[in-house]
């Protein structure tokens, strides 16, 4: 065997692929009994025809990813759709703001709230089009470069100068210091930073531009997410790669520095030239290799997790969709892909973020969406699912084993919030189930203290020191082992761009053009 991929994760799957397609030898290692990772859809009731994403549901922008094209996807079953009305956020007055694949509308909806705003917001687009298209693209979709050669290729030019001072700021002071209405603030800050990074994270500045400037939209895929998965494993196995489920490593064998194996739980031993892990560093060099040096055992224990990423879900099985209280005036509101209540002023951040520092449940803030409105196969004929997400403290109370008791009160509080806002949920739901932050951490080995993104983006861990100093190139201390999961740049999300960049790497490392 030409090389083992541990886990099925998309980044796994992505490498794999590009390395099969290029005539390597592989096998990819899941110890679930399903493929995919966060790439999950179920069925709940089990033969019920009600088909839940627990995990991973809006893939921002992935048809456009290079490898997507590149596998030829779409040939091979994964379909996507991308609504008009991309986001909307439903205030409890009323009002609304509105995120739309055609940008002159999202002006139109920001305008209503405030003029001065929307003319901020189509300033800020215009100034990062061509940073996002010649700057942050190309880095996202490459290994990244030593910090002092990147600062120095960025001074060369006008838009890398601008980027690096915009970066500067934090996400929040780069909202208050440009925009002024606290609810197009809070608007901005969900939309394009809570999700992902830490607001309060400096060096993330150009963040929120960056997002605005982008045509990357939030899309669905058609049967579940689940789908994608099916379509990377297809592009694994026509290229001759194989996937093993229930199997799980014991230990990476390493032999005089470099990796020779991988020795499963059953004692069986699959010899390799090389591995590529897309569990997190922790799991990779400190648990599968005793062989690792102090030095590099140090670095990885130290990396960190976001303390804002775990997630809560609740879903629903519906005799009918969502009807927005707002939609009475504005109809088109209950078309929006992804809809978020709860959120009306930007202060509401910073109790967001000491509730998570104490372990306490802050108050709801949540978004979600109904997919069968958009994809009638994911429920029985005239039926529907629905489900909102919160990002809730993954040390409820300072015990994660607290969630054991409290998920299913915190699925009903926020069921009657939801009905706040959509007062037909009232008498629409058939059956529901939560999904708590420890729930995740059980089904997802690799998201310590469920962390999503596998890895903060605080203390310096981005770019070519993520995941740590040393390891930024995906490459590790031992030759032939590899990291090509979330927890590499550029980081964690369903973009399969570790994935794609550690291919080029580990390519380039066998000589493969």
């Amino acid at each position: 065997m030409d090389g083992v991929i541990l886990g099925s994760g998309h980044n796994s799957l992505v490498l794999q692929a590009y390395l099969a397609r290029a005539g390597q030898e592989t096998i990819c290692l899941e110890r679930l009994d399903e493929i995919g990772g966060g790439l999950t859809t179920i069925e709940h009731p089990a033969e019920s025809g009600f088909q839940h994403n627990t995990h991973a549901f809006f893939h921002r922008g992935v048809t456009q990813m290079p490898w997507y094209a590149d596998l030829e996807l779409e040939r091979r079953g994964a379909q996507y759709i991308t609504p008009d009305l991309n986001v909307a956020l439903l205030a409890s007055d009323g009002r609304s703001l509105e995120w739309w694949a055609d940008f002159d509308r999202t002006v139109d909806s920001i305008a209503q709230v405030h003029a001065g705003d929307a003319a901020t917001l189509k300033k800020w687009r215009d100034r990062f089009r061509s940073i996002v298209r010649d700057i942050l693209i190309p880095e996202a979709q490459s290994p990244p470069l030593p910090i002092d050669e990147r600062q120095q290729q960025l001074q060369q030019t006008e838009d890398g100068r601008y980027l690096m001072e915009v970066s500067k700021a934090t996400p929040l002071e780069f909202v208050k210091e440009n925009f002024q209405h606290p609810l197009v603030q809070a608007g901005l800050l969900f939309f394009n930073g809570l999700r992902e990074v830490d607001l309060r994270c400096p060096g993330f500045g150009h963040h929120i531009p960056a997002l605005l400037a982008s045509d990357a939209l939030a899309q669905m895929c058609v049967g579940g997410a689940r789908q994608l998965a099916v379509a990377l494993a297809a592009a694994v196995t026509d290229a001759g790669g194989q996937i093993r489920t229930g199997v799980a490593p014991r230990r990476i064998v390493i032999e005089g520095d470099r990796v020779r194996g991988v020795e499963l739980e059953s004692g069986e031993r699959i010899d390799c030239r090389w591995v590529a892990s897309g569990l997190n560093p922790q799991q990779t060099l400190n648990q599968l290799c005793a062989e690792t040096p102090a030095e590099w055992a140090a670095r990885t224990a130290n990396f960190r997790y976001n303390l804002l990423a775990p997630l809560f879900a609740l879903n629903l099985n519906l005799t009918e969709p969502p009807q927005y209280r707002a939609a009475a005036d504005a109809p088109h509101l209950n078309d929006a892909l992804m809809t978020i209540v709860g959120l009306d002023h930007v202060d509401q951040f910073d109790e967001i973020v000491a509730a998570h520092q104490q372990g306490e449940i802050p108050k709801t803030v949540m978004w979600g969406c109904c997919p069968s409105r958009f994809d009638p196969s994911q429920s029985p004929a005239g039926r529907h699912t629905a489900f909102m997400w919160e990002k809730l403290p993954y040390h409820l109370n300072g015990d994660a084993e607290c969630w054991k008791s409290e998920a299913v009160r915190h699925g009903e509080q926020m069921l009657d919030v939801w009905r706040e806002y959509a007062p037909n949920l009232k008498t629409a739901v058939l059956d529901q189930f939560v999904r708590s932050p420890l729930d995740t951490r059980q089904m997802f080995w690799n998201m310590t203290d469920s962390d999503l993104l596998v890895g903060a983006f605080a203390e310096g861990q981005v770019g070519y020191n993520r995941p740590f100093p040393g390891a930024g190139h995906y490459r590790t201390c031992f030759e032939g082992l590899y990291l090509c999961g979330s927890c590499c740049h550029p980081g964690g999300n369903i973009t399969g761009l570790p994935g794609f960049n550690c291919s080029q790497i580990l390519r380039a490392d066998l000589g493969i053009t």
